[in-house]
């Protein structure tokens, strides 16, 4: 690091500083914190999933405590209270951190804690998509996608801002954190963001209207009910239009609520429908390993 301004050394101009911890804003900075974080954790006992390095879990008998981390923000829960009293006292004693009470928000997902179980669900980030891109007052519509639409990379008029279609998609595919609804809608349209057209764009509008009518909906993970791993999965036959590959899509509820959930076009060409369910049960496969 170079030596601040107005506080070279007159001895030493030459010399750089080293630093004995990682200061906030440089690019060292979190890969620096969380290896800080991940050595808590580990010396608490913690240990890191396979599915995600942020996630944390603590089993002691039956019950368990569960950390994840994201940059300097932590949701800590589980059904182990003492641990996890315990874990939010050392939190406390080793870094400067504030308890924010209930998880009410998280990464604009919003968290309604209700007497049925919890709801999950992105309804002001919803208004705020449909407000910025004029799409506040559009009549509503009760499909995301016609029936048997077929879309084709290179019919219609080439739009003149494409930065716009961009932005449409990645706002939408965010919202499908808490929409699978929309996953398969959103997932078609997407793949068309490099040369998009006045029918893609059409599309993306007509997911808008739908959004603009399931403004309420998300994922509800109700409580007291059987807590049972249930997964689907399907796929269409040849519904590329341009590529001819077939689409597969799968979705795992734990309970009452969805927790992985997938839309993506297979990576060959499939010579028969059942070829293509084949896949798509080994996608499925694949997908349980994952969760």
């Amino acid at each position: 690091m170079d030596q601040p301004i107005s506080f070279q050394s007159q001895d030493h101009p030459e010399y750089m500083c080293k630093l004995r911890k990682a200061l906030y804003g440089l690019k060292q900075a979190p890969r620096a914190w969380y290896g800080k974080i991940v050595e808590f954790l580990t010396r608490s006992g913690y240990l890191v999933t396979s599915a995600d390095a942020s996630l944390f879990i603590k089993a002691k008998g039956e019950k368990l405590a569960i950390v994840l981390v994201y940059v300097n923000d932590l949701i800590i829960t589980g059904d182990c209270e003492e641990e996890i009293f315990r874990t939010k006292e050392n939190l406390s004693i080793r870094f400067q951190m504030k308890e924010l009470g209930q998880l009410n928000h998280f990464l604009v997902i919003e968290v309604d804690h209700t007497q049925e179980g919890i709801f999950l669900h992105q309804q002001k980030y919803s208004k705020d998509l449909l407000k910025k891109f004029g799409m506040l007052k559009c009549k509503p519509i009760s499909a995301p996608m016609e029936p048997n639409t077929k879309i084709c990379a290179h019919e219609g008029k080439v739009l003149e801002d494409a930065t716009m279609y961009r932005q449409l998609m990645g706002t939408l595919i965010y919202l499908t954190l808490t929409r699978p609804d929309i996953s398969f809608a959103v997932g078609v349209t997407s793949h068309y963001m490099q040369n998009p057209k006045k029918p893609h764009l059409e599309a993306v509008r007509r997911i808008l209207r739908y959004v603009n009518n399931r403004l309420d909906h998300g994922i509800m993970y109700k409580r007291g009910g059987e807590c049972k791993l249930v997964g689907y999965c399907d796929a269409d036959y040849a519904g590329g239009h341009d590529t001819r590959r077939s689409t597969t899509g799968y979705i795992f509820m734990l309970g009452s609520g969805a927790i992985s959930w997938c839309n993506k076009r297979q990576p060959t060409v499939s010579l028969s429908t059942t070829e293509a369910e084949y896949r798509a049960a080994a996608k499925r496969a694949l997908g349980l390993c994952n969760c």
